[in-house]
């Protein structure tokens, strides 16, 4: 979560590690997964790479986490848990509202409160981009083009976004249109 955070990312970032992730220890601390092996006989791997300070997940781990606990006299980890449940919920809310909205209806995403309308055109422009998530600029750049500022606006990956009878469509650069898509 604080990786994610850190790294800029939204309110589904905040969720930290969806559940297409299948990772059924996740919720367990090492000490709590360490006695788990214990108890059955089992002994523990470790792989080095978790305690390499080259990496900032690690540093995370072992000097930010340690840090905070100190800070807060308490343990930061079930709190960051608790902010990535509710994250995730929030998410969840904020995916089924944008679900509704048709992103290529210029006047309908030039309507709707601008975080959302941005959260619309993200999904919208990610989809097209083959799953890589636009910057927060091209995103207001599209923005503007659904409100009827600019005509037209390129984002990342060759991709221009026109307006033309209130409809938005994504083509590739100097090429035809998708109709959408």
């Amino acid at each position: 979560v604080l990786l994610n955070l850190l790294r800029g990312a939204g309110i589904h970032g905040a969720a930290g590690i969806g559940e297409p992730h299948r990772r059924p220890l996740l919720g367990l601390r090492r000490s709590e997964t360490r006695a788990l092996c214990a108890a059955r006989g089992l002994e523990p791997l470790d792989d080095p790479m978790n305690g390499d300070p080259r990496f900032v997940r690690n540093r995370i781990r072992h000097e930010v986490l340690p840090l905070l606990a100190e800070v807060s006299d308490r343990d930061p980890v079930p709190l960051l848990a608790r902010h990535a449940r509710q994250a995730g919920a929030a998410a969840a809310l904020l995916d089924g509202l944008v679900d509704d909205v048709d992103a290529t209806d210029a006047r309908s995403v030039a309507a709707l409160p601008p975080d959302l309308a941005r959260l619309v055109l993200r999904r919208w422009l990610t989809d097209r981009l083959e799953g890589r998530p636009p910057d927060a600029a091209a995103v207001d750049r599209v923005l503007a083009v659904a409100a009827g500022t600019d005509r037209a606006a390129e984002v990342a990956g060759g991709l221009r976004v026109e307006r033309s009878g209130g409809r938005l469509r994504a083509v590739p650069v100097g090429g035809a249109t998708d109709g959408g898509r």
